[in-house]
C-alpha cells in the first residue's frame, strides 16, 4: 500500500488491520526521493517478487509508474483517487508557492488552511478526530518530506499511455465528492484500463481510506479475494 502526499501509514491503518487475515500488508515510505521514478524503484527494490499493489493519490501515481517499470510483478492493482494526467501550469504554480511557504515557516498553514478544505467531505470538516489525524500525519512527514513529494508530482510524466497495457485485475476507487481527483478522472482510468472496475464511494472526499474506512476495506477485501 502506497500513501498519498503528506500521509503516513495511518492513511491505510484500518485497511491493514481489516485485511491482515488474508494478506501480509506493507505500507511504503514515500518521502525520501523527489521523483516518481525514484520512489517507484525504491519500492520495487523492497517488494516481494510478486505482489498486489494499492495506491492513493500520489500513491496511485507511483503505482502507475511501477506498472510501467515492472508490470509482470504486480498481480492485482488498486488505484484510489488517482490522476494519471501530467501536471498543468496552474498546479505547478501552486506547488511552487507551497514550497516557498514551507521554506518560510508556514508548512502547517498549507495543510490547515489550503489543503484541508478540499481534502475531505464538507460534512467532515468538524470531525476533530479525522482533522487531528490529517494534521498529525503532515507533521510526521515534515517540511522536507513534503517538498520532496511536491517536486516528484511537479515533474511526473504523462501516464495515460500505459493504461491500455495494464492486464492485471484492477479496481479504481474514488470518493464521490473528491475535489482533488474528481470522479470523471477515475471514469477515464476505468475506460482506459481493459481490466478495470470502478467503485464510487458515497459521502467521501479525497481521503477515502480515512473517511469511509469500512466501505473501502470491504472493496479491497473483495478485490484481493476475487
Amino acid at each position: 500500500m502506497i500513501p498519498g502526499t503528506l500521509c503516513d501509514d495511518r492513511l491505510w491503518g484500518y485497511q491493514r488491520k481489516y485485511l491482515s487475515d488474508i494478506a501480509e500488508v506493507s505500507i511504503c515510505e514515500v518521502t525520501k526521493d523527489d521523483s516518481i521514478s525514484s520512489l517507484a524503484h525504491s519500492i520495487l527494490e523492497k517488494a516481494p517478487e510478486k505482489f498486489a499493489l494499492a495506491g492513493l493519490s500520489l500513491g496511485g501515481i507511483i503505482s502507475l509508474e511501477i506498472m510501467r517499470l515492472a508490470p509482470e510483478r504486480v498481480i492485482k492493482l488498486a488505484l484510489l483517487d488517482t490522476n494519471p494526467n501530467p501536471p498543468h501550469p496552474d498546479q505547478i504554480a501552486t506547488w511552487e508557492r507551497f514550497i516557498d511557504m514551507a521554506h518560510n515557516g508556514k508548512f502547517l498553514d498549507i495543510t490547515i488552511n489550503h489543503l484541508l478544505p478540499i481534502l475531505i467531505h464538507p460534512d467532515r470538516r468538524k470531525d476533530e478526530t479525522l482533522i487531528s489525524t490529517i494534521i498529525d500525519m503532515a507533521k510526521k512527514i515534515g517540511k522536507d518530506g513534503y517538498i520532496n513529494q511536491l517536486k516528484a508530482v511537479m515533474t511526473r510524466s504523462d501516464q495515460r499511455s500505459i493504461l491500455s497495457t495494464i492486464a492485471c485485475p484492477t479496481i479504481v476507487v474514488v470518493g464521490k465528492e473528491d475535489m482533488v481527483c474528481p470522479v470523471h478522472i477515475s471514469e477515464f482510468l476505468t475506460e482506459s484500463i481493459p481490466t478495470a472496475k470502478l467503485e464510487i464511494v458515497d459521502y467521501s472526499g479525497h481521503l477515502i481510506t480515512l473517511e469511509q474506512p469500512g466501505k473501502v476495506s470491504a472493496l479491497l477485501r473483495d478485490w484481493l479475494n476475487s
